[in-house]
């Protein structure tokens, strides 16, 4: 991952101690004259920190001549700017994308300016035993550094949760933050592999590589302009605590992409594509799997969460443009009486015991937040909220919701549930089988509710992995209401 920098001032590199020699092979010494480090630019969105305008460091190499340099996708997909230092010069290159692989984690960059030494592929230098050094500037440092170890895997796993890669070299030489993207390099000075992950998974001492030989044939891929495996996103898979939702959260989109004419934004979570649940085990894999099996112009359907707005979004790559996938306030909107240009702001509500939460507009002050009896051995979380209670639960003039979820909800039907819960005084007008993608069951439309234009939402779903029951009931006077019941039912998370 690239490291953040103290300062984004100009690093202070030493010259080469040794440059190429005249055969044009590169030696130990000489490699720190064909890596460089690159600063990355722009917005991007973190799943923890927010939306932020900072700059990021990694690592690459040039390779083969030409300015042509080798990193990896994470650290370069998604910003507005890309500079580079060189060895030996106080001042930053400019340098623009040529192609981007995101499963592979491999980015090539033109970089500007007279022409920089570089490095070369090894060949066979994959064995157990094989002496290397990672080359790189670690932790956004402006100096130079190199590590020795050796390889101790010849094709190690290459999943993670930002990438997909059919094999890797495991080995020993330390490296860090910021070291993304440098070369892995055999004592002659070639490139035994691309520097792409600490192995936590095994051992907190082992990092791992993109082996030369799967990286080669991508590189000379991207380098011709061709993106491989991507759809323009720079992102990480993110599992809910639950693991009701999982996915791949985009920190950033390249401008033009397929993903930005989609309409996938930062922030948003990429949930399914052609069906397949992505990022289920955690890593990149089923995406990955999914890209390789089609061709780039393939349109593909995806699944979007927006996770600041809460909105549930579907549409297409080299498709239709992402839209809301279903919403009650497009569908019922002529059938409330209230003023259409209203709106609400919102705030989140959890309950007591800290099980549910939901987003419900701030109006919506009067909250009650404990568990409550229905007949269980165990008290249900819930949550009921609106502008009065005592109205919202006396008339049909004041909006408001109640929410209740439970595992002994699963103990009935939804149409048990609907059936028990259904409000006296007013007419049904059916119901409609109810998916969003992590909640499944149905809901019921009342109207005309006590002789006025008021109408009743009924929602009774179970949750797609089968461990708990819903239930959410939504007051509508007005359609600002019914933008609420979309903005409840998108948000509402439970962990039980």
């Amino acid at each position: 991952v690239p490291a953040t920098p103290p300062s984004t001032a100009a690093p202070d590199v030493a010259p080469a101690t040794s440059e190429a020699p005249a055969d044009g092979a590169m030696t130990l010494d000489g490699v720190r004259t064909a890596v460089v480090q690159i600063e990355a630019k722009g917005t991007f969105v973190d799943p923890e920190f927010g939306s932020y305008e900072g700059a990021g460091r990694g690592s690459g190499f040039v390779i083969d001549g030409g300015n042509v340099a080798v990193t990896n996708n994470h650290v370069v997909t998604g910003a507005g700017l890309l500079q580079v230092y060189v060895d030996g010069e106080d001042d930053p290159r400019n340098a623009r994308v040529l192609g981007v692989s995101e499963c592979s984690d491999l980015a090539v960059i033109q970089i500007d300016g007279p022409d920089i030494p570089a490095l070369t592929w090894a060949d066979g230098a994959d064995q157990p035993g094989t002496e290397v050094y990672v080359a790189g500037f670690p932790l956004g440092d402006p100096e130079y550094t190199l590590t020795r170890g050796v390889i101790s895997k010849a094709e190690a796993n290459g999943d993670t949760n930002w990438a997909s890669i059919d094999h890797t070299l495991e080995h020993d030489a330390a490296a860090q933050p910021g070291n993304s993207g440098g070369p892995l390099v055999t004592v002659d000075g070639e490139v035994a592999g691309i520097h792409y992950a600490s192995a936590v998974q095994t051992n907190q001492s082992q990092f791992l590589a993109i082996a030369a030989d799967v990286a080669q044939p991508i590189v000379e891929t991207l380098a011709s302009g061709q993106d491989d495996d991507s759809i323009g996103v720079n992102g990480q898979v993110v599992v809910s605590e639950d693991g009701s939702i999982s996915g791949i959260w985009v920190s950033g989109v390249d401008s033009g992409s397929v993903a930005d004419e989609a309409g996938i934004q930062p922030g948003d979570i990429i949930t399914r594509i052609e069906g397949v649940s992505i990022g289920t085990d955690g890593t990149m894999r089923e995406y990955c799997d999914v890209l390789r099996s089609h061709a780039p112009d393939d349109q593909l359907a995806i699944e979007v969460l927006r996770f600041s707005t809460s909105e549930f979004l579907d549409g297409e790559l080299n498709g239709d443009v992402l839209t809301q996938s279903f919403s009650f306030a497009e569908e019922y909107a002529d059938e409330t009486a209230g003023d259409a240009a209203s709106t609400y702001d919102y705030v989140t509500v959890t309950d007591d015991t800290g099980t549910i939460t939901v987003k419900v507009p701030s109006a919506w002050n009067d909250l009650e937040t404990a568990p409550i009896d229905i007949g269980f051995e165990n008290l249900s979380p819930s949550i009921t909220a609106s502008s009065s209670i005592d109205g919202y639960r006396t008339t049909w003039a004041t909006p408001g919701m109640e929410f209740i979820a439970s595992p002994d909800l699963l103990e009935y039907t939804s149409a048990d549930l609907l059936d028990a819960l259904a409000p006296e005084g007013c007419v049904s007008e059916g119901r409609t089988p109810y998916d969003d993608g992590y909640f499944v069951g149905e809901y019921e439309v009342f109207s005309e509710c006590g002789g006025t234009d008021t109408q009743y939402y009924l929602v009774a779903s179970t949750s797609a992995s089968g461990e708990y029951g819903a239930v959410v009931a939504v007051q509508v006077v007005s359609d600002a209401d019914l933008d609420a019941l979309d903005r409840i039912l998108a948000s509402f998370n439970v962990t039980v």
